[in-house]
């Protein structure tokens, strides 16, 4: 059985990875995994042999048991494509004494690509195997990034809607208008009143709405999610930290077989914790150092213990990481208290009912072991924004730049390490451009977008640069109360 997977919170029901890739979130809230995450280690002399596409292919064949080699080398040819503009997909460049994981070659230049460019095709797969004919409706939240790659993949895949709600004013300009211009016969977009973790609660209490779900199975319709929440989503972005690795050895920056330390900006836990399975496939990794802005709610908890999300909300330049609530955690929960339903079961209500929970000291201390954290604020990001074009010459985003500040603060242990770059500098111009000493308050994000490219000389991504000449066909605004109506009438628009 422990090829199966089966919920965070309750081990009794298993399903395949086809079918928890359809369903998206386990029926009682909790996320799925697997048992047999690290009881097959990969030789890292085939990984460091083989092209981006051959890794993908070993790791997704190793995590997703029940896809056959021919659906999973099918699904890779397809998501990684002439949509990426290097054969690469996720090349590795010098910064300073350290490297960088570029993760912003794809259709909407962000991460969120290099798995939402695969998800669809695992979807499609699974729905065929599945052979009920069902239609499927993905649902996701998004701070930013997730949203417009999460319309880019699924756009027009048949059988599949997307509906994807955005926190109104709190994603940056070129972000809201990737969402808000998407073509395709199947998609709808929303931003909600509220911030991100408003709009990622709503979406998992309509996951958990039994009587939504009868009223669209009567429609022939079922739920799902494009958020790292769904193991689909997770799966893919383990690829990158070995594609990394094996970089690294053909650069002779290390050995096979030494450990390497990555740094990681996340919010929602779903990046770092796809290092965190790497490592327990066999992935030589010394620290996955967390790094978050001020909203610093996962500093507080690798720190002490904690995690509480009793704090002020801070809208930070680095919007996708505005999260107080990061979902992926629970699966490390999971792994780390030895695969106790009923802990993880207890925190999850504790967050819910009383918004914090504190871990075991046994916990904490496997925790530490792997992980460590570091935060920067606004201020810090810009500084450091500044002195990598000065010092590097290297143009970072908003978010890359909160892991490289505490990347630069955390000390060397003697190994090589990877500051993980999550999105193209151009999707956040005008906070970037504010950052070199050259704002541009009130313009608009193609004027900032504009000034950049030419007072650093490098163009703007293709995709970004095109979307000034796409009407905005997605101006739906809504309250949180109303989302799960909007979820309705897109199902009965798009079916």
């Amino acid at each position: 059985m422990s090829n199966f997977y089966h919920s965070t919170r309750n081990d009794n029901n298993s399903v395949t990875s086809k079918q928890a890739i359809l369903t998206g979130i386990a029926p009682d809230g909790g996320l799925f995994v697997s048992d047999a995450v690290g009881q097959k280690k990969l030789d890292l002399a085939t990984v460091c042999a083989g092209s981006y596409h051959d890794v993908a292919r070993l790791v997704l064949g190793t995590l997703l048991p029940d896809y056959t080699a021919e659906e999973i080398a099918a699904c890779v040819a397809g998501a990684y494509g002439p949509k990426f503009d290097t054969t690469e997909v996720t090349p590795v460049s010098p910064l300073g004494q350290d490297w960088l994981l570029e993760l912003y070659h794809g259709p909407t230049c962000a991460f969120k690509d290099v798995a939402l460019q695969m998800l669809p095709r695992l979807m499609s797969v699974a729905r065929k195997t599945a052979g009920d004919g069902r239609n499927v409706m993905i649902v996701t939240a998004t701070s930013g990034d997730t949203g417009k790659a999460a319309l880019d993949g699924f756009a027009d895949v048949e059988g599949t809607g997307v509906t994807v709600f955005y926190p109104a004013g709190k994603v940056s300009d070129i972000q809201r208008l990737q969402m808000v211009t998407q073509r395709g016969a199947n998609v709808a977009v929303c931003g909600i009143r509220g911030n991100f973790d408003d709009a990622q609660t709503e979406v998992k209490h309509i996951f958990a709405d039994a009587d939504l779900a009868q009223r669209l199975l009567g429609q022939n319709v079922v739920l799902s999610s494009a958020n790292s929440i769904n193991v689909g989503r997770l799966v893919p972005q383990v690829t990158y930290y070995f594609y990394a690795y094996a970089r690294l050895v053909a650069a002779g920056a290390v050995k096979l077989g030494e450990a390497i330390d990555f740094c990681v900006p996340t919010g929602n836990f779903g990046d770092v914790l796809a290092g965190y399975y790497a490592k327990r496939m066999g992935l030589p990794v010394g620290k996955l150092v967390v790094a978050s802005n001020a909203n610093n709610v996962l500093t507080d908890f690798i720190t002490t213990g904690t995690y509480d999300r009793q704090r002020p909300f801070v809208k930070t330049i680095s919007p996708s990481m505005d999260i107080l609530v990061s979902s992926n955690l629970e699966r490390l929960l999971y792994y780390l208290s030895g695969g106790d339903c009923e802990l993880v079961a207890s925190y999850m209500r504790d967050l819910a009912e009383k918004g914090r929970y504190t871990v075991s000291p046994a916990i904490l201390e496997r925790l530490q072991q792997t992980f460590a954290c570091g935060f920067a604020d606004d201020d810090a990001t810009r500084a450091t924004i500044r002195a990598t074009w000065q010092e590097e010459g290297k143009l970072i985003d908003t978010h890359t730049a909160v892991a490289k500040n505490v990347l630069d603060a955390f000390p060397r242990q003697g190994r090589a390490r990877v500051c993980l770059s999550t999105a193209s500098p151009f999707k956040f111009s005008a906070d970037v451009l504010d950052a070199l000493g050259h704002g541009m308050p009130g313009a608009d994000g193609f004027a900032c977008m504009d000034k950049l490219s030419q007072l650093t000389g490098i163009p703007a991504p293709k995709p970004l640069f095109e979307l000034r000449e796409l009407p905005e066909r997605h101006l739906d605004v809504c309250d949180r109360d109303q989302m799960g109506a909007f979820v309705e009438s897109a199902c009965a628009r798009v079916f």
